[in-house]
């Protein structure tokens, strides 16, 4: 067990000001903090620079920057001890196991006394006394990126969107302990002003936010006139150069979410799936939420051009069944979104069982091989829900410093009988990667086979490697794993083997349940050789993409992309200038994927 003794110089006027009681602060103003944003902004370059901590940098990293995802591997889980500690000592229990704590407190002694009397192992601990005004790091910390995709670890931290000075510099504190360049954009023209709640990011160049990060800084806030000044394009610059953001996706602020953080009801749990909260039809902000979903699957794909993925979960109402916003009651805004993934465990926050045993049930089946911890956030002496944050809210990571990354797109369910299935992997580590494999079964009971990749293409790191051809019905569960130069080993998905990807072999003419949800009958005429018709029905609107693939999977034809109205619609290709074979007809919507068979003459 480590512990660290830091000592925070603050400047007087800050101190005379901004002191508050770190318990009486919410994840949203407190009471009178609207007035005293102006002060605190024009301080913040004064007070960027600190005795007794690195010296932060104030202009840009050097490019080529990437920003992780949350599921690369992290050294370091980070949060501020105070106002709920039932929740907090949990968090510690599970996540030392994963990686190492950083407990920012006022009192170490006093929170080892507490892991102590709860029968929490001190080890992999450290704690920085230090001061802070509240517990919501997320927003306040600093995110993990890299310099050259891997090869440096450095840490980029934005302008805190509360007056809270002590918070705005915990990123100081651990970034030292951690011994971590600290990037911060607190200096005009790079000045921004963001959170962690409204930050999701891919790992690939792509982040999501609600229009938050706008009003804030379009330099006409509602309290201070001190906010950042910046268009939506200079915005996206600034994005670009501290993160290697290509792609910034924002939605519109959901009307009965106070703080407009998107992690309140929205999660990647990987490159291509968005964990999406679900309230009952036409409640609360299940409206806005549905259509900001729409927008993303209407204008944007997953990294590989495929659309998104979305999985829902439910949004749980109050004991009495209310939700946030009238007419539907004053209840406070329970998320399941509102989770951490740390390594190989999940943390996420639990309510009541008859919504919990979903929500859980749905976090398993995604993220196969995790382990789950929950926490209830809602009784009395642990009722953090009633400040509009969870257990996301109140941690965050920090990356490695030598991450082995593996990035893949999964394969999807197939007729091919004949031919091995062709795996595609982006494998990176500083020193080099010295070999790669692929472990596929047909059955997680009995041992996976190792098949070798080969470096197939140097510049983009791309490793490949083929699983046999199966026969139909059968289902193909796989993992990569990859060995650096220097010796380091790595697995995608990092919780393999227990946690994999899989596919289908599908049988010709096979229809799932989901299949004949969507397809409302076959496709006519089958066999086709000309115009033939593909008749479409569904329950709701969906949006996605319908197109034909050949029996090696590759696409032969888009029909359509974009939405799918609700009820029955009819869309038509013509095969007169397809090869005579076996095709699929596969719908790639919001609700899954469904494919029919086609034969040409």
């Amino acid at each position: 067990m480590k512990k660290t003794l830091f000592t925070l110089v603050l400047l007087n006027f800050c101190t005379s000001i901004f002191s508050q009681e770190p318990e009486m602060l919410p994840r949203g103003f407190a009471p009178g903090e609207e007035m005293k944003m102006d002060a605190y902004l024009k301080s913040r370059t004064d007070a960027a620079v600190k005795s007794g901590y690195r010296t932060p940098i104030f202009t840009p990293p050097t490019l080529p920057v990437r920003t992780a995802a949350q599921w690369e591997e992290s050294q370091a889980l980070v949060i501020t001890w105070t106002s709920f500690p039932a929740i907090q000592r949990e968090i510690v229990r599970a996540a030392r196991l994963e990686c190492e704590v950083i407990i920012h407190c006022s009192d170490s002694n006093a929170v080892i006394a507490d892991l102590t009397a709860n029968n929490i192992p001190l080890t992999n601990i450290t704690y920085i006394e230090v001061a802070f005004d509240s517990i919501w790091i997320r927003d306040y910390a600093a995110n993990t990126c890299y310099i050259n995709d891997v090869d440096s670890l450095i840490l980029v931290d934005w302008i805190y969107n509360r007056p809270r000075p002590n918070d705005d510099d915990i990123p100081l504190a651990y970034s030292t302990e951690l011994n971590i360049p600290l990037y911060r954009t607190m200096v005009a023209p790079n000045n921004l002003m963001n959170t962690g709640g409204n930050w999701m990011v891919d790992g690939l160049g792509t982040a999501f936010a609600s229009d938050l990060i706008l009003l804030e800084n379009d330099g006409a806030g509602d309290y201070s006139l001190a906010y950042p000044n910046h268009t939506e394009p200079e915005i996206n610059t600034l994005m670009s150069t501290y993160h290697g953001i290509d792609r910034y996706v924002k939605m519109d602020v959901l009307p009965y979410d106070g703080i407009h953080h998107i992690d309140m009801h929205m999660k990647l749990l990987d490159e291509k799936t968005i964990l999406v909260g679900e309230f009952p039809a036409a409640t609360s902000d299940g409206p806005q939420i549905e259509a900001n979903i729409a927008y993303i699957l209407a204008n944007y794909n997953d990294p590989w051009g495929n659309p998104y993925k979305i999985v829902r979960i439910p949004m749980p109402p109050s004991t009495t069944g209310s939700y946030a916003g009238a007419p539907w009651g004053d209840a406070y805004y329970r998320t399941y979104s509102n989770m951490v993934i740390v390594n190989k465990t999940i943390i996420m926050p639990v309510y009541r069982t008859e919504y919990d045993t979903t929500a859980v049930r749905i976090i398993k089946e995604n993220m196969p091989g995790y382990t789950v911890v929950t926490i209830d956030a809602d009784n009395s002496g642990s009722n953090i829900i009633s400040q509009s944050g969870v257990i996301h809210c109140i941690t965050h990571l920090v990356g490695v410093a030598d991450p082995l990354r593996i990035v893949h797109n999964y394969l999807p369910d197939t007729y091919n009988t004949t031919n091995p299935y062709q795996v595609d992997a982006l494998i990176q580590h500083k020193s080099g990667i010295a070999n790669a494999q692929i472990y596929w079964t047909a059955d997680t009971t009995l041992p996976y086979v190792a098949v070798n990749m080969t470096l197939t293409n140097a510049l983009t790191d791309t490793w490949t490697g083929f699983i046999p051809a199966q026969s139909a019905g059968t289902k193909i569960f796989y993992y990569i794993k990859g060995e650096s130069v220097s010796g380091k080993q790595q697995v995608r998905p990092m919780t393999a083997p227990g946690g994999w990807w899989k596919f289908n072999v599908l049988a010709l003419g096979s229809l799932d349940e989901n299949v004949q949800s969507i397809f409302s009958s076959t496709v006519y005429p089958n066999p086709s050789h000309g115009n033939t018709c593909i008749p479409f029905n569904t329950a709701r609107p969906l949006t996605g993409k319908l197109y034909v693939t050949d029996l090696m999977g590759q696409i032969v034809q888009v029909i359509h992309v974009g939405d799918f109205k609700k009820g029955n619609s009819n869309y038509f290709i013509n095969t007169c200038e397809f090869s005579a074979g076996v095709y699929s007809i596969i719908a790639e919507t919001n609700e899954g994927n469904m494919v029919q068979k086609m034969v040409v003459r």
